[in-house]
């Protein structure tokens, strides 16, 4: 008889850990990659297509616009993060688990289209030292490249890099792309001139 009904307290509590009911949401998506997002206050989690909530609620994620409305976005299992530091926002990936796996690093970013996405990826050069300071003079350059899904370098869309200042007071935003997609496997890309170069990608 014990052995009866422990059996079934642990089908009971089994059965109620996996039945949830989300409520009071401010939010709730379209499905994409087979989660929706839900928004509650001022953050964003996502659930699958039984209700369970995969990814827990986070204020970190990034919105994108799309016909139903503006809210964060799954595509090719990825979904952009932001993060900030010193006053700037760097972009990275989480995949459906929630877990990061691109870090937060580029000045800007797009969302996954065929397992490719267009992000601003930073580097670093050093061009010596100032001895009265003891500090390495750097400066900073970003390229427009695309990463596959794992963060990689693919292509480089601009072969010239942009100078930048890493301070809050003169990028209060995001770069801007001065290229754009214009098919799969086609980028157009903008120089100085105002002309147009069509460029192919894998």
């Amino acid at each position: 008889m014990k052995k009866i009904i422990m059996f079934t307290l642990l089908v009971l509590i089994s059965v109620s850990s996996f039945t949830q009911t989300l409520e009071n949401l401010d939010y709730i998506s379209s499905f994409n990659d087979d989660v929706a997002a839900i928004k509650k206050d001022s953050q964003w989690a996502f659930i699958n297509k039984d209700g369970d909530i995969v990814v827990n609620f986070r204020d970190d994620l990034v919105t994108t616009k799309s016909s139903d409305g503006t809210y964060p976005i799954f595509k090719n299992g990825r979904c952009l993060i932001l993060k900030e530091k010193g006053g700037i926002s760097y972009f990275g990936y989480i995949n459906t688990s929630g877990k990061t796996v691109i870090e937060p690093r580029f000045l800007n970013a797009t969302n996954f289209k065929n397992n490719m996405a267009k992000v601003l990826e930073l580097e670093k050069e050093e061009i010596g030292k100032n001895t009265a300071l003891d500090k390495n003079v750097v400066y900073y350059k970003y390229y427009e490249v695309t990463i596959d899904t794992d963060g990689n370098v693919k292509d480089y869309l601009t072969q010239k890099g942009v100078n930048i200042v890493l301070d809050r007071e003169f990028l209060r935003k995001p770069p801007k792309f001065k290229t754009k997609q214009i098919s799969d496997n086609l980028v157009a890309v903008k120089n100085g001139k105002g002309e147009w170069t069509i460029k192919s990608i894998n």
